[in-house]
């Protein structure tokens, strides 16, 4: 006998397991909204990083310019998040979109949805500048459309 129907979410390029931790549970019981942030900053470096060929964040040339979190579900203390990573389609000349979920390992809650606005930035000039050829095709590779996850067509 099923217990429902079977949920399948495709897998996105990067994914990592964050436990819900003591220190990120707010007066409500449940993770503080600013605990989601600082996910998509792991996970940001996770997908990027090696696209530079590098471990060491001092080598990013990308600037967030925009970061919004959409809260779906409460998560509590002692539960594991599955977060994940992937470009959004299109892509522009100089920027990108990075979507980031949340969700239950185990199951189809999303608890939370992520969006970053990235600039590819060069630090010497000061100034923006294009998305590298090689880097557009993997980010292209492994784009998603923003829509699939409730964001639009933006």
């Amino acid at each position: 006998m099923s217990d429902g129907p079977s949920v399948t979410v495709p897998a996105w390029p990067v994914r990592r397991r964050f436990p819900v931790e003591y220190h990120d549970i707010d007066a409500l019981r449940h993770l503080n909204h600013a605990a989601y942030f600082r996910m998509m900053e792991t996970l940001r470096c996770d997908y990027y990083l090696p696209l530079l060929g590098s471990d060491d964040p001092r080598t990013l040339d990308i600037i967030v310019a925009e970061a919004t979190c959409r809260y779906l579900a409460p998560a509590r203390y002692g539960q594991e998040l599955l977060g994940e990573v992937a470009p959004a389609l299109p892509l522009g000349r100089t920027s990108f979109t990075l979507l980031y979920r949340f969700r239950d390992p185990t199951g189809p809650t999303v608890f939370a949805r992520g969006r970053t606005v990235i600039v590819c930035y060069d630090y010497e000039r000061a100034s923006k500048k294009e998305i590298p050829m090689e880097r557009r095709a993997r980010l292209e590779r492994d784009g998603v459309a923003p829509s699939a996850e409730g964001w639009g067509d933006r």
